[in-house]
């Protein structure tokens, strides 16, 4: 029967979210029981070619014998995606830039008595490249390199490739997605496609496997009450810190998303060195509420020298501004964009870890979780604990563990 049968062909520039794209597909459709294998043309190539792929050169469209080469490898995936939907497989998912239309016309010529859907990243954004580009020269191949070096490798390999891409303008099943924001840009689907119903909500939303949400350790500013500010971790959040360290050490923590201050930096810097691998990555997104022209001040003097601002913050504070500053409400949008950039840039990766403030938490938790928005601001945050969050497209989970 091959009208359970499906294969889907990844298209987009170097770092643009196809294998993590993929990756989703793949884990969530496995838990609905729909049988599913990733043919990742760059695992392969690193498997069985023993040139020095990390050179941009090998990508160069003047470079024949590479060009020979990356045909090779896509024509044994081609072949061997065939062979697994001929067999058990239900979704072949051909992971690759797929950049010229010849290639795709290869995948038609060779898999089109199965439906075919084209998948095309795009990402625009380019912070998120350049951060992007950072943890993809973790891979071993880059290893040998300065990170200076590796850097500018993955950056002409991207300008290589954009010389001969070539965007997807006509197929009979294509999606075009902004793999950042989980967004639909394009659809045309002429065929009725099994699963399709599925893939198309898995692509819109957000999932993660398992996320450790943690508040920084004890501040300076904690003490005296203080909100706001860049205050460094007192003694007792450096030991908050290094307890941290010692309790994830048991996990593989690749990545750890931070906001820009000090305290969340100095919270993490103990976990990703009793790490291997690891890379922490601020993002401005996750920084704490701007408080305005109370930043820095306690609850206590904003009361004594700003009582009209105290009182209004009591009756709504969920929607309340703050002067010059911001609140809850106006968070939303930066915090949202900041999870999709944590989400992405985590690569799928089993475990994501995010290091930020207790109003931040708090919209991060609000994310996944639903709350009444007058809710959001009570959330409970401590220092001495941390949430563990899994959202999949079967599972949802929150739990407050101790560390």
């Amino acid at each position: 029967m091959k009208t359970k049968k499906l294969c889907i062909a990844m298209v987009g520039l170097p770092a643009r979210g196809k294998s993590t794209t993929a990756l989703k597909l793949k884990e969530n459709l496995l838990k609905d029981g729909i049988k599913t294998r990733i043919f990742n043309n760059g695992n392969l190539r690193r498997q069985f070619i023993h040139l020095d792929t990390s050179s941009a050169l090998f990508y160069s469209p003047d470079n024949e014998e590479g060009a020979k080469l990356r045909e090779h490898i896509a024509n044994i995936n081609i072949r061997r995606a065939r062979e697994y939907l001929n067999r058990q497989g239900n979704v072949a998912i051909l992971d690759a830039t797929n950049a010229r239309k010849e290639r795709r016309k290869k995948i038609v010529d060779e898999l089109g008595d199965f439906p075919i859907l084209f998948l095309e990243c795009v990402n625009l954004d380019e912070e998120i490249l350049e951060a992007s580009i950072l943890t993809k020269i973790r891979m071993p191949e880059f290893q040998h390199l300065s990170e200076h070096a590796a850097v500018k490798s993955f950056r002409d390999r991207i300008q290589y490739y954009q010389k001969f891409y070539d965007p997807i303008r006509r197929a009979r099943n294509h999606i075009r997605l902004d793999s950042l924001n989980n967004q639909l840009l394009r659809e045309e689907i002429t065929d009725k496609l099994p699963y399709y119903d599925l893939i198309r909500d898995l692509l819109v939303s957000d999932s993660v496997r398992n996320l450790f949400l943690i508040r920084h350790g004890e501040t300076y500013f904690n003490l005296e009450n203080r909100i706001g500010g860049d205050s460094p971790l007192t003694g007792k959040g450096l030991e908050q810190a290094k307890r941290l360290a010692v309790y994830f050490s048991r996990k593989r923590i690749p990545v750890i998303f931070t906001s820009q201050k000090i305290r969340t930096m100095q919270t993490a810097d103990p976990i990703k060195k009793m790490q291997q691998n690891c890379t922490i990555i601020p993002i401005r997104e996750f920084n704490e509420i701007d408080s305005g022209v109370c930043e820095g001040m306690s609850y206590e003097e904003i009361q004594a020298t700003m009582p009209e601002v105290y009182k209004a913050r009591k009756v709504n504070k969920y929607n309340y501004v703050y002067p010059e500053g911001e609140g809850y409400a106006t968070m939303k949008d930066r915090i949202s964009r900041g999870i999709k950039k944590a989400l992405y840039l985590s690569n799928n990766s089993q475990n994501v870890m995010i290091v930020a403030h207790r109003a931040a938490n708090r919209m991060i938790l609000s994310h996944f979780l639903y709350r009444r928005t007058e809710d959001v601001p009570y959330i409970y945050i401590p220092q001495d604990k941390f949430y563990h969050i899994v959202g999949v497209h079967n599972k949802k989970l929150f739990q407050l563990k101790r560390f």
